[in-house]
C-alpha cells in the first residue's frame, strides 16, 4: 500500500493578513504523518476551519523568525496543553526561537503537560532533520533578511513488492526474497541467479515536496530542489514592483517560475502574496510565461503528489 502524501495550504499571504488570506501555514500528510510547515497567525484557527487532524501533528517545522511565519506557535502550543495532550512534540527552526518559547511559557506560568524538544536549523548548509524507514526531511538555505530555511520532504526507497503469480511453482530461498525485496538479483551457492525484475513489481518513483517561505531570487534554491514533484515558492511581488524585492528579499511570480524551471521541477505552487494585491490572476499568467505548470496556491485546498503508479491510473 502506497501512502498518500499531500500539502494542504492554510494560510499564504505574507505580512498582513487581508483579503481574505492568513499568513503562512500548512500541513503535509504522509500516511499518518502529519507535520506542520510554519505556523502564521490564526494557525490553529484554520486548522479547525479545514478539519485538520493538529492532534497528529508531532513535529513542526519553522522557517524564520518573522512574525507572519511564527506569530500563530504559541497559540497552537497553548491549545495542545489545554487538550490534555501527551505525546511529544519537536520544534525545528533557527537558533532563538527555543528561547522565544521558553520566556512566554515562564512569563505564562504554563506548565506543558507533553514533552516538547526544540532542534535548531543551519541557515548556511543543508541538513537532515529527520527521518523514518521511508520519508526524509531536511532543511537548505534560503536568502532572506534574516536567517530562513527552505524545508525539503523526500519519500525513501521502500522494499519492492513481490509478484504472487510469479512465486508460485518456485522453491525461492528467503534469502532471494529478502534480496530481491531490496532491489537487488540473488545468486544462490549453485550459481543459479534469481532475476529481481521477474519477481518483483516496479518501484514506484520517490516523491518529493520542497517549500520555499522566503528568499530572494538566487539560482542556489533551484539546486537544493532539484527534480521535486511539488515546490511551494514564495512570489510576493508583481514584475511591475520587481524593484521591491531588492530591499524586502522577496520574489516574484516570474522568479519563482524561473527557479522552478532551473530546478526541473513537476509542479510550481504560488503563495506569499503582498497584501498591495486584492487579485492574483496576473501572478498566475506572468508564471505560466516561464513555466507553464505553475499555480496559485488556496487556502484550505489539499495538493496531493501523486506516485508514477497513481500518475499512470489517474
Amino acid at each position: 500500500m502506497i501512502p498518500e502524501f499531500e500539502v494542504t495550504i492554510l494560510g499564504n499571504t505574507s505580512s498582513i493578513p487581508v483579503h481574505g488570506r492568513n499568513h503562512t501555514a500548512q500541513v503535509v500528510r504522509f500516511g499518518q504523518e502529519f507535520f506542520l510547515l510554519d505556523c502564521g497567525e490564526a494557525t490553529q484557527i484554520q486548522m479547525r476551519r479545514f478539519k485538520v487532524k493538529s492532534s497528529k501533528i508531532n513535529k513542526i517545522f519553522i522557517s524564520h523568525l518573522h512574525g507572519d511565519h511564527y506569530l500563530g506557535l504559541m497559540g497552537v502550543l497553548s491549545s495542545f496543553n489545554l487538550a490534555k495532550r501527551t505525546a511529544p512534540l519537536t520544534i525545528y527552526g533557527p537558533q532563538g526561537l527555543d528561547e522565544i518559547i521558553t520566556t512566554q511559557l515562564r512569563w505564562s506560568h504554563i506548565q506543558l503537560h507533553y514533552p516538547l524538544t526544540f532542534f535548531p536549523t543551519n541557515p548556511v548548509a543543508s541538513q537532515i532533520l529527520w527521518e523514518s524507514p521511508f520519508l526524509e526531511i531536511s532543511s537548505f538555505p534560503l536568502y532572506h533578511r534574516i536567517p530562513t530555511t527552505g524545508f525539503l520532504i523526500k519519500e525513501k526507497k521502500r522494499l519492492r513488492s513481490l509478484i504472487k503469480e510469479k512465486l508460485e511453482g518456485h522453491s525461492i530461498p528467503i534469502e532471494a526474497i529478502h534480496s530481491m525485496r531490496n532491489g537487488q538479483d540473488f545468486t544462490d551457492s549453485n550459481g543459479k541467479t534469481y532475476l529481481m525484475e521477474e519477481f518483483c513489481h516496479p518501484q514506484p518513483s520517490l516523491r518529493s515536496y520542497a517549500f520555499c517561505s522566503d528568499t530572494r531570487f538566487e539560482p542556489l534554491v533551484a539546486q537544493a530542489v532539484l527534480g521535486v514533484d511539488l515546490l511551494y515558492h514564495e512570489s510576493t511581488f508583481l514584475e511591475e514592483d520587481r524593484h521591491r524585492t531588492l530591499t524586502t528579499f522577496h520574489c516574484t511570480a516570474r522568479q519563482a517560475a524561473e527557479i522552478a524551471m532551473l530546478g526541473n521541477v513537476k509542479k510550481l505552487l504560488l503563495g506569499h502574496f503582498s497584501s498591495r494585491y486584492a487579485h492574483l490572476e496576473k501572478m498566475q499568467e506572468e508564471a505560466q510565461t516561464i513555466f507553464p505548470n505553475s499555480y496559485l496556491s488556496e487556502e484550505g485546498q489539499t495538493y496531493p503528489i501523486p506516485s508514477s503508479d497513481e500518475r499512470t491510473t489517474a
